[in-house]
């Protein structure tokens, strides 16, 4: 492995062997660092700022901070309202969105809608016409009927009339 690899791997294991010097993966790196002057340096640069951030304390706040919050409070209420642009880029800014989730719920559930209706309507309600039927074909049907019930009486009536009439024609059939 390169050298300039396991220093790294070295300064990357460094907080842990901070905070959990008997780790099993802080050992590598307490090798490493007893033959390394430079992560070694900085291991001790490391340790020192934490002493330093264990020894810090953090400043009291003067007798008069809650007043003048208090005081910068009331006056950004008091304040006269922003215009509606200026109202709705702080909103877009600041917030976390959670005031738009029923505006953006209602345009998904109108989209969804207009889409499924669309295609509801473009798969569903494309039948194909029924052919129009001419005049002429129907004339032509019903004269095809008229034909055959001509045909059912004529044979109707052979039929009574067989015995005694044998020379009617019959009607050329169509």
């Amino acid at each position: 492995m390169n050298t300039s690899t396991i220093c790294q791997n070295t300064k990357a294991a460094l907080p842990d062997l901070l905070l959990d010097p008997a780790a099993s993966t802080s050992a590598a790196a307490r090798e490493h660092m007893d033959a390394c002057p430079g992560c070694r340096e900085e291991f001790q640069q490391l340790q020192a700022t934490f002493a330093l951030l264990d020894a810090w304390e953090a400043p009291e706040p003067s007798p008069y901070f809650d007043q003048k919050l208090a005081v910068l409070l009331r006056e950004a209420q008091n304040e006269p309202p922003a215009g509606w642009f200026e109202r709705l880029r702080s909103r877009m800014m600041f917030n976390t969105g959670r005031q738009f989730r029923p505006a953006l719920a209602g345009a998904l559930a109108l989209v969804l809608l207009v889409g499924g209706g669309t295609f509801a309507d473009l798969s569903l309600g494309h039948h194909p016409a029924t052919p129009q039927v001419s005049a002429t074909v129907n004339d032509l049907r019903i004269m095809d009927t008229n034909d055959q019930a001509f045909q059912t009486m004529d044979q109707l009536m052979q039929d009574e009339n067989a015995p005694a009439d044998t020379n009617t024609a019959t009607p050329p059939a169509s």
